[in-house]
């Protein structure tokens, strides 16, 4: 009977102890509040909330956009050893593929034209005149010891003899490194530009050195879309990483109204560099973007998405590579960024993610002198850098900027027009 008490009593105790420390986990939880605080809380405060401010917290890697690692400000610089023939339209260079590192040194591969006149149209092209400053295009490639002095090596992919797809250019390129061997991705055209869409199927080469030489495939490797399908005219873009084992090769895609056409990123997944590539049957996986660039961090990968769709100056972040959320919003991103990717190839649990690369200017030279040039970006969307000045979440824009945005004729017109109307 003695026991008996006693086991009542030890267990009254244990109860006892138990409620206590229950009372005091209660006590130290946070208490709901009225008024949102003026420090920004790094943790959701426990209150009713705005969508604006859940979405703050649930949406975005950190409330603030200097601590979010998937936000940055972009910053450009004009790289050397690239003559552009004194921007007279004749030399285009454009395109960029992400930058790798062979032997110490940077490679960028590009889509180079060099013709005796700048693009002067679809209906005045012919053998020797491009149709756009893609057309009668080759592929070029530079190496460097910095990533600011490039030194021009010369031809990688040459156009083949018609009708080999790409016979009448080869553009767009970027590179893959599978199984120590390297792999060129580009569009092929088998008409000038403009004459009937930019219909131009995925082609590749492939070599043991970044050097090459590069050994034609010579035949597509992602065809077009069925009928009716959103990629039905136009792969564009081919962007290859390795991710959990397999190539991902994102790709844009122009479809919707000639002229008014939308723009979207496609995944097509292989486990081998020539194929079979199976389409995802959740395309298209991004809904915006033009040259979209990628790369892996942490466990996914993350995207910049830049001009088109209303997601367009964002970086995005899919934990599956497939299902992109948005996880900052930018400007000033870079056009047709190409970055350095130091684990693109690695099939890494951990990306360390980019903090520089190269792009392109259109649209450059005076009246029909259109021609491109590559530039070098830098930004700080890495887990190992922490550079405060590309995380202030404001640009700076002088007066010059803004009246560079000046009404068209054609909007002054109209404006005039309503003035005289209300006199």
């Amino acid at each position: 009977m003695k026991n008996i008490f006693v086991l009542l009593g030890l267990v009254f105790v244990l109860f006892s102890c138990e409620n206590k420390e229950t009372t005091i986990k209660e006590a130290k939880q946070e208490k709901p509040i009225k008024d949102f605080p003026h420090q920004l809380p790094k943790q959701k405060p426990n209150m009713q909330l705005s969508r604006a401010l859940n979405r703050l917290y649930d949406a975005y890697p950190a409330p603030k956009p200097q601590e979010n690692e998937l936000f940055s400000q972009f910053k450009y610089t004009d790289v050397k050893g690239f003559d552009y023939n004194n921007h007279d339209g004749t030399i285009s260079r454009r395109d960029p593929s992400k930058v790798i590192k062979h032997n110490g040194k940077y490679y960028v591969w590009y889509t180079y034209r060099n013709t005796p006149t700048p693009p002067r149209g679809a209906a005045a092209s012919s053998d020797v005149i491009p149709s756009s400053d893609w057309d009668l295009a080759e592929i070029w490639y530079a190496t460097s010891n910095d990533g600011f002095n490039w030194e021009e090596q010369g031809v990688a992919i040459k156009r083949p003899e018609k009708p080999i797809v790409g016979w009448r250019a080869v553009t767009t390129t970027d590179i893959l490194e599978w199984k120590g061997k390297y792999y060129l991705y580009y569009q092929g055209f088998m008409e000038a530009s403009g004459k009937r869409g930019d219909d131009c199927p995925v082609a590749v080469s492939y070599a043991d050195s970044p050097d090459g030489p590069w050994t034609p495939y010579n035949k597509i490797v992602i065809p077009n879309g069925g009928e009716g399908a959103w990629d039905q005219y136009s792969i564009h873009d081919p962007y290859p990483l390795v991710y959990k084992g397999k190539i991902y090769l994102y790709y844009k895609s122009d479809f919707g109204k000639k002229g008014d056409w939308i723009r979207m990123q496609g995944l097509a997944t292989a486990d081998n560099p020539l194929g079979p590539f199976t389409k995802h049957p959740l395309n298209p996986v991004i809904s915006s973007g033009h040259e979209t660039s990628l790369f892996p961090f942490k466990t996914g990968i993350a995207a910049m998405v830049y001009k088109d769709g209303n997601e367009h100056n964002t970086i995005q972040y899919a934990e599956d590579g497939v299902n992109f959320e948005i996880a900052s919003i930018t400007e000033m991103m870079p056009y047709a960024g190409a970055p350095y990717v130091p684990d693109a190839f690695a099939d890494t649990k951990d990306g360390r993610g980019i903090t520089w690369g190269m792009a392109h200017f259109i649209s450059l030279g005076g009246k029909g002198q259109f021609h491109s040039m590559l530039t070098r970006f830098d930004c700080d969307l890495s887990q190992d850098l922490h550079d405060p000045e590309m995380k202030e979440p404001r640009v700076k824009y002088t007066p010059e900027d803004y009246f560079k945005r000046s009404l068209s004729k054609k909007q002054r017109n109209r404006i005039d027009k309503e003035n005289n109307v209300l006199k």
